[in-house]
């Protein structure tokens, strides 16, 4: 809560900023005077006040008189604090910006009442402004006292609005700044995403014609049954331009396909949005999320770029295209952008680096820094053209082509190798590898530091790498993975099937992993550093887990293939695609897969700590090598689908609850049936491939059923016959107004479930019938209503003894043994009933 108050403080002192020098407010002085001096007016204010023990409040110091330019503000300022125990507090060395006033957050330590002022220091007016000539004395000025009032007991801040509990769709609103944790883009940190508990499918869609072909071409192909469409595994591979962006999923048809089709499409209900052809047949190069901040304007533009380069060699030019994300439109062109490496800051902003180990520098481009200061990031893409260039053919440079290029920096020169990793604002990284050693270098990249070598180490490989010609990677690369975060490098030796990690804080080296990787993983294999373990995974379908500090194997999960469908190893070769709140997940494809394909391919989630399946369904998924792999974004896994060449999107999904109650009115001391229905709503369900199927709706089943039944409800599997479905709790709110649970129950695979009760009081009653969510389903409830009468009095015998007739002693006995017959004929009935098995 600290946090989010320092940040509405800050928001709430740079809008006064924003305000002053957008609309232009410098206010004359008429006191002016000819002698060069002029008096001043300081201030001193606090929000919130009053405040909590503990709390922070903003401060707000300055004078009366604004400067002329955003880049100018008063030095020297300063505040002195009297606190209620009688000792004082200082904070110096303030500078104001340019509306002559600047906040600082405060946080009181006890309660009572302190007593703050702002003390300005004489000094010269920098430029002239308001009326005041520049080199004006402005003179000292201490403000009036401002009483801030402690109490014990905390305000309250504007509470924050809960993570969504029901199916949530895009746009999200900007007051609920917690689901940003929950929102994230694909190109950014999983963590920004609520990952799939289950394989629950929200909608699928076809990419292009795909599945079985059926009719004679089942019989072709080197003794192949039963062959596919083509799926572009191996290098022709579909699905490869792919993104999601503020919960829009972008894609293309396919690599090859003519003309190039962009779609753009609703992540969270599948609803195509628009579909258009860019440019020449062009592919989607980065989408951005850029969040501007400056003295005039804050907010985030989200754009997608598209790069040319026309030419070739020194005389080549990138030009980077932007179009609106949410249209498709074009909005600008970047012309002259700088060769090198992209990579993304903190706001979004995109700069290319450029390292030249054998001359001995680094570039940095900032994107951002093409428009003038103060200035809107909106506002410079009106202009439709922004020049990278450091000069225009008339040779004059712009301030801000100037500022784009954040620095040049020397390093030190003849570093071997190559760079292998980049972090900005701390580090970059780099090595070479020979079978006799491997070499590690490191040079700063923090704040007055830029260029300094960190090291330039050396470590003598052990001798059987000689020996033995070992290389060091399956393809080529020397570092199979960097990890900049975590600060260790990772070097994989083929043929004796073991990562070496070294730290790259200091180039030591740390560990070999304890056991080798299976032998099939010499052919294909990955590692991923997260939350201080190290995961390898490949062809032989074992996911190792090692302590990323020591090394040491924590634990083996197998992808076994209960079928014997692939013709090398026991176990599905596997991919890890995403790291999510402690969960793994793993997809199988293969680089050139045979037909017909290997039915039954996995999709798996484990427990990152041990290993443990969440979640694993056999061939419902089946990925794509060459083509795009699945991507998160919006807490819902968008892939490809190389089985039946369909979009899915995996992720909890909305549910529907029907309740009714029969008879509506009944007798005191008899029963009631409560029945209804809990079904899946997902925008899948009311595609017309599925609705065709399932007329009563597809029912909601539990999460150990979900998987199978989205094979049966998508694909078209046999039905599941060990199908479970949700369990539904039943509350009434009877006539004495008293709310209680009166039982539960279980749906069953058409998602009806009911439940038989005797009501304990007459009146009416209201029913409610919950579904309380589950890894798949968001939940549901409805309700009605029924009432229960009293029951009749008994009819009582009549006891007047006028004009009563006196039954004869036959017709008495014969009456007498009528009934008695009738009761013995009823008790036999009860007891041949009582015998039947």
């Amino acid at each position: 809560m600290g946090n989010s108050r320092n940040k509405k403080a800050t928001a709430f002192a740079l809008l006064l900023v924003f305000t002053a020098v957008s609309t232009g407010i410098i206010l004359p002085y008429a006191n002016a005077q000819s002698t060069g001096t002029c008096t001043t007016y300081a201030f001193v204010g606090a929000t919130p006040n009053p405040i909590g023990v503990g709390q922070e409040t903003l401060l707000w110091v300055g004078i009366s008189a604004q400067l002329s330019t955003a880049s100018l503000g008063w030095v020297g300022l300063s505040l002195t604090i009297e606190k209620p125990d009688g000792t004082t507090e200082t904070i110096s060395d303030i500078r104001t910006d340019s509306t002559g006033g600047t906040g600082r957050v405060y946080k009181p330590t006890m309660a009572g009442t302190y007593y703050i002022q702002t003390h300005f220091p004489e000094q010269r007016m920098p430029t002239s402004a308001g009326g005041i000539p520049a080199n004006t004395t402005m003179k000292a000025s201490v403000s009036e006292k401002l009483a801030l009032i402690v109490q014990e007991e905390p305000i309250a801040y504007y509470p924050g609005v809960p993570l969504p509990t029901e199916f949530w769709t895009r746009p999200i609103n900007a007051q609920f700044r917690e689901w940003s944790t929950i929102a994230g883009s694909s190109w950014e940190s999983s963590e920004y995403n609520d990952a799939p508990d289950s394989p629950h499918i929200l909608w699928a869609k076809p990419l292009t014609i795909g599945g079985l072909v059926g009719g004679s071409k089942g019989e072709v192909g080197s003794g192949a049954t039963s062959v596919a469409f083509e799926n572009g595994d191996a290098y022709e591979g579909k699905w490869s331009t792919r993104m999601i962006l503020a919960g829009r999923l972008y894609y293309i048809d396919g690599s090859y396909d003519r003309p190039r089709y962009t779609h753009c499409v609703d992540l969270r209900t599948g609803e195509e949005l628009w579909s258009k052809v860019f440019m020449n047949n062009a592919s989607i190069s980065f989408g951005q999320l850029m969040y501007w901040e400056s003295y005039n304007y804050q907010g985030t533009f989200a754009y997608l770029w598209f790069t040319s380069t026309a030419g070739s060699g020194s005389s080549s030019v990138t030009t980077w295209s932007g179009y609106d994300a949410f249209t498709g439109e074009w909005m600008c062109n970047i012309t002259n952008v700088p060769s090198g490496t992209r990579v993304e800051g903190k706001r979004g902003e995109e700069f290319i680096y450029n390292v030249d180990l054998n001359r001995g520098y680094m570039t940095l481009w900032n994107q951002s820094n093409l428009v003038s200061i103060g200035g809107s990031w909106g506002s410079a893409l009106q202009t439709r053209t922004l020049n990278a260039s450091l000069a225009y053919a008339n040779g004059t440079l712009q301030t801000a082509q100037r500022r784009a290029w954040a620095w040049n920096i020397t390093i030190p020169k003849g570093l071997p190798g190559s760079v292998r990793g980049v972090k900005l604002d701390d580090m970059v990284f780099g090595a070479s590898t020979t079978t006799d050693a491997l070499y590690l270098w490191a040079f700063s990249l923090k704040k007055g530091q830029e260029g300094q070598l960190l090291y330039n180490k050396t470590w003598q490989t052990p001798a059987e790498w000689k020996t033995g010609n070992v290389t060091f990677a399956t393809y080529g690369s020397s570092w199979s993975q960097t990890d900049m975060d975590a600060k260790v490098g990772l070097a994989w030796a083929k043929e004796l099937r073991k990562y070496y990690a070294f730290n790259l804080d200091t180039g030591e080296f740390m560990w070999e992993q304890e056991v080798k990787q299976p032998y099939l993983d010499i052919y294909s294999i990955g590692a991923r550093i997260y939350q201080g373990k190290m995961y390898t995974v490949g062809m032989a379908g074992q996911v190792h887990c090692f302590n990323v500090t020591t090394g040491k194997l924590m634990w083996i999960y197998n992808a076994t293939d209960p079928y014997t469908e692939m013709l090398w190893g026991n176990n599905w070769p596997l991919d890890l695609l995403f790291t999510n709140d402690g969960k793994l997940y793993f997809f199988h494809s293969e680089h050139s897969a045979n037909q017909p394909l290997p039915r039954g391919a996995p999709a798996v989630c484990l427990d990152a700590t041990t290993g443990e399946e969440l979640w694993r369904v056999d061939g419902l998924f089946r990925k794509t090598d060459w083509g795009g792999g699945p991507i998160m974004g919006d807490s819902v896994i968008a892939m490809y689908n190389t089985y039946d060449q369909r979009v899915y999107a995996i992720g909890k999904g909305p549910s529907a609850t029907t309740v009714t109650v029969g008879p509506k009115s009944s007798v005191f001391g008899s029963s009631v049936v409560i029945e209804g229905t809990v079904t899946d709503v997902s925008p899948g369900t009311k595609q017309t491939e599925v609705a065709l199927r399932f007329a009563n709706g597809v029912a909601a089943v539990s999460d150990e059923s979900v998987g199978e039944w989205m094979k049966y409800v998508y694909v078209q599997f046999p039905r599941p016959m060990d199908t479970v479905g949700v369990e539904v709790t039943l509350s009434v709110l009877d006539s004495n107004g008293n709310y209680r649970e009166i039982g539960k129950t279980t749906s069953d695979s058409n998602g009806f479930f009911s439940y038989q009760w005797t009501p304990d009081i007459t009146g009416k009653y209201t029913v409610y019938a919950s579904f309380t969510g589950s890894k798949s389903y968001y939940p549901s409830n409805a309700e009605t209503a029924f009432a229960v009468d009293a029951a009749p009095e008994p009819v009582n015998a009549n006891t007047d003894t006028t004009n009563t007739q006196v039954m004869p002693p036959f017709e008495l006995y014969f009456a007498g043994a009528t009934a008695a017959i009738i009761i013995a004929v009823a008790l036999a009935t009860v007891l041949i009933l009582r015998k039947r098995p």
